[in-house]
């Protein structure tokens, strides 16, 4: 079998959130017997095909970029040669782009696509993009919601619940960390800290974290990059440590000596959270925001960590003290949140759900 994903942006430009869940599910379904490719736009040079694990990627060049959306008229003929070859053609939405593919150049194979998230920040636009965005998911055969939260709190994915599923996300085994490497970050940063790691993004809710951690005066270390660099360095907090951004390793290591990681995020535009599972998978205690999204499916309060209000740092301040002063409460809780992840967020069980989505929908189309 063999499927065609299509969002934005890909490897090797790109590899964030939706990127790292598309290669999860190329690489892990291919045990399963599918073969997959990725085709996204570029806005530089290399060549139009690169292979990028045991998968192709597909790229497509950007013309212009407009509202945080790129578009492309080679595009076009791209998605009708490779929709062509394909069996099962896998949006990620969303992306205006292959709204206009799937009713432009109609792609006459299953059509499934994974809902990632609400159109949050542009309210203006969303507005005049509604009527396209309708016509888009009404013509898919499947979609999949990451999340019974999302799934339940999205007014969007109300309207198509029919043939909606949830196939929450899930990540593969970490890289290992030498002792040498640990003890490298051990000597820079400490240990038993408090850690947020991920883009230093609007919805992150880094201004509350500042905030509790002027509070508390608990040691805090950041890692990422993004537009809220600034706001670390106007807080100049001794109790705060700033890394900038770092690899897959490093916050493995990260992950290993601190006591508790923290997820303020505070807008629906976090509509998972990747960056809990990891968490998760590293056996911490996390506390994370109640905002009707999949970071509640992924961190239970009082089970895996403590939700709190969102943007609110007196709140964020009383977990972080509750955390810090009960160390048997906080291990169970990690303890907890790596049997829920081994349970359901591990790549092989994505992967699996989505391979049986795959044949259903070509079963049935």
């Amino acid at each position: 079998m063999k499927v065609l994903h299509v969002f934005k942006t890909y490897l090797p430009d790109s590899f964030t959130g939706v990127e790292r869940v598309i290669w999860e599910i190329a690489e892990n379904t291919r045990p399963l017997g599918v073969t997959s490719e990725v085709l996204s736009l570029t806005a530089g040079d290399g060549p139009k095909e690169v292979a990028v694990g045991n998968h192709l990627s597909v790229r497509a060049r950007q013309d212009v970029y407009v509202a945080s959306t790129g578009l492309s008229l080679s595009l076009f003929g791209e998605f009708r040669r490779r929709s062509a070859a394909a069996d099962i053609v896998h949006y990620h939405f969303p992306w205006p782009m292959m709204d206009l593919l799937q009713l432009l150049v109609p792609p006459r194979r299953p059509t499934i696509v994974t809902y990632h998230s609400d159109v949050v920040r542009q309210q203006r636009l969303l507005r005049l993009y509604t009527p396209l965005m309708n016509r888009f998911l009404s013509s898919v055969d499947r979609i999949v919601a990451t999340s019974p939260n999302y799934l339940a709190s999205s007014p969007v994915l109300q309207e198509y619940r029919d043939k909606t599923t949830v196939i929450p996300i899930g990540i593969g085994n970490p890289p290992t960390v030498d002792a040498g490497r640990r003890d490298a970050l051990r000597a820079k940063v400490g240990e038993g800290f408090f850690l947020f790691v991920g883009a230093l993004r609007y919805y992150k809710g880094l201004p509350v974290l500042l905030e509790a951690a002027r509070l508390t005066g608990l040691p805090v270390v950041v890692a990422g990059k993004g537009e809220g660099l600034s706001l670390l360095t106007e807080a100049q907090l001794p109790n705060v440590k700033y890394l900038g951004e770092v690899d897959d390793t490093d916050k493995w290591g990260l992950l290993d000596l601190c006591r508790a990681f923290l997820f303020p995020s505070h807008l629906r535009s976090e509509a998972f959270g990747v960056a809990l599972l990891e968490a998760a998978r590293a056996g911490r205690a996390m506390i994370s925001c109640e905002i009707g999204t999949g970071t509640s499916y992924i961190n239970i309060t009082g089970e895996t960590g403590i939700t709190i209000k969102p943007n609110d740092p007196e709140d964020l301040a009383s977990a972080m003290q509750q955390v810090m002063a009960d160390n048997e409460a906080t291990k169970a809780m990690g303890q907890r949140a790596r049997a829920r992840y081994e349970r359901l967020f591990t790549a092989t069980e994505m992967a699996a759900r989505y391979a049986g989505l795959y044949r259903t929908a070509l079963r049935d189309y």
